[in-house]
């Protein structure tokens, strides 16, 4: 099975670049399936990382919280199971 975990944070005003810099620098333990970071208006930033693991393992790797002035709010964290490819 193949579950998505989504990773999102918003920076502090102006401080977009350094949030975006920040998520592609962390490297986490084990290698993902893939991983793709996306960025958005208002300083946001999202990492989705794919693995092949059952939903609820709780073994996969997560991006850490930033640093605490880095961010606007808590980041939000999804998981998704992937149900495969539609036509």
């Amino acid at each position: 099975m193949t579950v998505a975990l989504m990773w999102e944070a918003r920076a502090t005003e102006g401080r977009g670049a350094e949030l975006l810099a920040w998520a592609r620098a962390r490297e986490l333990p084990g290698a993902p399936v893939r991983r793709e970071t996306f960025r958005a208006p208002q300083d946001r930033v999202l990492v989705v990382t794919w693995w092949e693991a059952s939903y609820d393992d709780p073994g996969i790797p997560e991006l850490p919280d930033p640093p605490g002035d880095l961010v606007t709010r808590p980041v939000h964290r999804w998981r998704f199971e992937s149900l495969g490819d539609s036509p």
